[in-house]
């Protein structure tokens, strides 16, 4: 039955043919919106929904056609494939996560007197929990709600400004915030910032460019929506934020217990209707739920955030320093293994404790292996709307192959290269701070030997 009808919708391409299908047929859920839905038991309902494919008028059967067989083309073989090993690759990384051990405090004195001896760094902060306050500290406060904007720490002004000042530093602020709250706090800063999980980016001297990859689909934003603002109006204080790349339902306001219920309601409604067959990531925060494509992930966006930066800055010596910190969820967490395929394998257990297994190697890392030696040309490179002639933009490329080719972007080995995880007990990544305050510390610290 479910085959059948997807046969019969591809074959209708030029007679625009009416679905009648079962309610009970599993194909309802995808071809539903376009066919007209019966109770196969009520003989009299199935008589009259004949009666009215029939006499449907033209305009109404080639819009439903066309709903259905978009949804058909689109969804291949390949694309179930490619979902259900995607799927598999999240499944393997979450069992490792209720299994490694917890990563151990990160040794302050070590990272900065690698940071000392190195002459090209890169420095990879988090925003959220990293460079600001611990939110259940601002909160609630005698039953009142208090506005809360995430705002970048005053102790840390001094210290990062040290930071972003030296020549021999460079500073990307990656977070998943939209691009007013980055600019509000860093627009003062001589730093990259790259907003909504790295699919925007900017030197603060500069314009924003987006990072998203071209075939990156959005169809999906208006009927996840509806379900968010249907559970907003039903949760007192929460909110929801619509973004180019995402959409972040979120009750931080709220009821904390209440809220949570919401959540789990909000989720059963998201996989049984608008997301049950498209490649989108769930990703449940503390007390948010956002919706994002697959492809939208820190990990994924620096590849691209590091070609920028080396064409941006010219580059001539390779980074042989990179210290990566942020609380980042655990879908964001491929950040941490981004670089670990680039250190050598020979590299002794004693110097790498707590390296993520072979299981998280295998599926993150080799990924961004292979990523960093796309050579794939910067967003704007791509971008049609940008005047450039052919010569000059062969030049541009033929000077980013030779940047980021192999060795010519890092040099980096195994004890030059910190990840570190912030409040959070499991990680992917090789150290642990305990909070923000601890965050506060080591960048003091590295900003002294600047």
């Amino acid at each position: 039955m479910n085959l059948v009808s997807y046969e019969y919708v591809a074959c209708q391409e030029s007679k625009k043919g009416v679905l009648i299908l079962s309610e009970f047929a599993g194909a309802a859920q995808s071809l539903g919106a376009g066919a007209i839905l019966v109770n196969p038991w009520n003989v009299t309902e199935v008589a009259s929904s004949i009666g009215y494919a029939l006499n449907m008028p033209a305009d109404e059967r080639e819009k439903r056609h066309h709903h259905n067989f978009k949804h058909v083309i689109s969804h291949t073989a390949q694309e179930w494939a490619a979902t259900f090993v995607s799927e598999l690759n999240v499944t393997i990384v979450e069992a490792q996560l209720r299994t490694r051990q917890i990563p151990p405090p990160l040794p302050i004195e070590v990272a900065v007197d690698r940071y000392s001896c190195s002459n090209n760094r890169l420095l990879i902060l988090g925003f959220n929990a990293t460079l600001t306050e611990p939110v259940d500290t601002l909160g609630r406060k005698d039953s009142q709600i208090n506005e809360w904007e995430p705002k970048l720490r005053p102790d840390l002004r001094e210290p990062l400004r040290k930071l972003c000042d030296d020549p021999k530093t460079t500073v990307l602020v990656l977070s998943g915030s939209a691009r007013n709250v980055l600019d509000d706090n860093f627009s003062d800063y001589n730093l990259w910032l790259a907003a909504e999980n790295g699919m925007f980016l900017r030197v603060t001297t500069g314009d924003w460019m987006t990072t998203m990859p071209e075939n990156l689909s959005m169809e999906w934003v208006d009927s996840v929506k509806n379900v968010f603002e249907y559970f907003t109006d039903r949760t007192p204080r929460s909110q929801f934020e619509v973004r180019e790349t995402s959409l972040i339902w979120n009750y931080k306001y709220s009821d904390v217990e209440f809220g949570r219920l919401q959540a789990r309601d909000l989720l059963q409604h998201l996989w049984a209707g608008p997301i049950s067959n498209a490649s989108l990531d769930v990703v449940q925060g503390r007390r948010s739920v956002e919706v994002r494509s697959v492809a939208v992930t820190k990990g994924a966006a620096i590849d691209r955030i590091l070609g920028e930066i080396v064409h941006n800055n010219g580059m001539k010596e390779p980074i042989d320093y990179v210290l990566c910190i942020g609380h980042f969820l655990t879908k964001d967490e491929d950040i941490y293994t981004f670089f670990e395929p680039e250190l050598p394998s020979e590299v002794p257990a004693s110097v790498r404790p707590q390296v993520p297994t072979q299981v998280g190697t295998s599926i993150v890392g080799s990924r961004a292996a292979l990523l960093m030696k796309q050579n794939s040309m910067s967003a704007v490179e791509q971008n049609k709307s940008y005047s450039i002639d052919g010569d000059t933009l062969h030049s541009m490329v033929t000077d980013r192959i030779s940047l980021q080719e192999g060795s010519s972007v890092l040099d980096l080995q195994a004890n030059d290269y910190f990840s570190c995880s912030v409040a959070r007990k499991r990680s992917n990544s090789r150290y642990r701070l305990q909070s923000s305050d601890e965050v506060v510390t080591l960048l003091r610290e590295l900003a002294d030997h600047s």
